[in-house]
């Protein structure tokens, strides 16, 4: 059994205190959020409903004034004819006249008081969309704290002797692991889960629609609810193939690129090319997995970063070694300053490094990018 120092048990006190702490501050934002959240909805709610009792009051107002221009009209002949009216015909025209007026004030009082409300609510939605952004934020910069010390901070101290090498490794798997789980909650967030928010709302719309209007007009708010769900249920399955194809496992390399490829092309617009060399077979899970997420990387790059239209892809496969080409049109960059700020390039030039890969970058600004990874297979990995 391993001795532990003294020193060791005050600096495991010392972080599962701070770990205590983070994680109640953790759950006091995490709270905030929802709070923030669950009003954001019933705001959301309470516009629709808004949205449509102003609609009704307008229409209401249309028939009103048309009713008082006719009624004032009317009134007018009567005071062109006095003679052939008796004073109480006139006093009752009068009255109409006087009566649907304030009817026609009143309702146009109660529609300013609506859109009022509806602008308040326009701006609370709007601020409370800030505070859940920024809690959010909070939660994921509080979460890679609490899993550094958590977690990786502990394991990776077991391995690592030198101070500096242990905090700048642990932050960098860390880093990559809250990247990944911003990206994935904000993909959620803004495709699926808004999408389905939609869908709730306007499946109230449909509800509200056949009984105060028409079934025509509910069938075609069913079609557009419809449609809304078709395009939720793409979004989930492309964040789940971009989590991990099935086809990477069920087919290999090739066809799972094939098929990323071809969805990448759809979904983002782009002319991309891709071209295989040399026999198709299956590699070791760990090369194919490596052949994948670094293709995926550079893709990523160019779509996002270079604003390519269009990327040839090129993958040579021998018996030694594994060859990657990819190529885009976009704008460039240059190499030198990138490599000390693009953290997906440090992972690709990690990954790399781990196989004795080599990685090389060509790139000039405004002239497009080629990036080139050549991989060494080994019988014993």
């Amino acid at each position: 059994m391993t001795d532990v120092s003294p020193a060791e048990k005050s600096l495991d006190s010392i972080i599962q205190e701070m770990v205590d702490h983070v994680s109640i501050s953790k759950d006091e934002v995490f709270t905030i959020s929802e709070k923030s959240r669950k009003e954001h909805e019933s705001l959301e709610e309470e516009l629709v409903d808004l949205k449509a009792r102003i609609s009704s009051f307008i229409e209401e107002e249309e028939k009103l004034e048309e009713k008082v221009k006719g009624s004032r009209k009317r009134l007018a002949r009567m005071s062109k004819q006095f003679n052939d009216y008796s004073e109480a015909e006139i006093r009752e025209m009068y009255e109409e006249t006087h009566r649907l007026q304030t009817e026609l004030t009143v309702t146009g009082e109660k529609e300013k008081q609506l859109r009022e409300r509806r602008d308040d609510i326009e701006r609370r939605l709007r601020d409370l969309g800030e505070t859940i952004e920024k809690a959010e934020t909070l939660a994921g910069k509080i979460s890679v704290v609490l899993n550094y010390l958590n977690e990786d901070f502990r394991e990776v101290s077991e391995v690592l002797q030198d101070a500096r090498q242990k905090q700048e490794f642990g932050l960098r798997i860390i880093e990559a692991q809250e990247e990944e789980r911003r990206r994935l909650s904000r993909e959620i967030h803004d495709g699926p889960a808004q999408m389905l928010a939609n869908v709730l709302l306007r499946s109230d719309l449909v509800e509200r629609t056949f009984r105060e209007r028409s079934p025509e007009e509910a069938i075609l708010e069913m079609r557009s609810v419809k449609k809304m769900v078709r395009s939720s249920l793409y979004e989930v399955r492309r964040i789940i193939y971009d989590l991990r194809p099935m086809a990477l496992d069920d087919l290999g390399i090739l066809p799972a690129l094939r098929k990323y490829l071809s969805t990448a092309a759809d979904y983002h617009g782009l002319d991309i090319r891709f071209q295989p060399f040399g026999k198709e077979r299956r590699l070791d899970p760990q090369y194919e997995v490596a052949m994948f997420r670094l293709i995926q990387e550079a893709l990523q790059n160019a779509v996002k970063h270079a604003g390519a239209s269009r990327v040839d892809v090129k993958v040579e496969l021998t018996w030694r070694t594994i060859m990657i080409i990819v190529e885009d049109d976009g704008s460039g960059f240059d190499v030198e300053e990138k490599k000390q700020t693009s953290f997906g390039l440090m992972g690709m030039s990690e990954r790399i490094d781990m196989l004795d890969g080599e990685l090389n970058i060509t790139s000039v600004p405004d002239a497009g990018t080629k990036v080139t990874i050549k991989l060494p297979i080994k019988k014993d990995i």
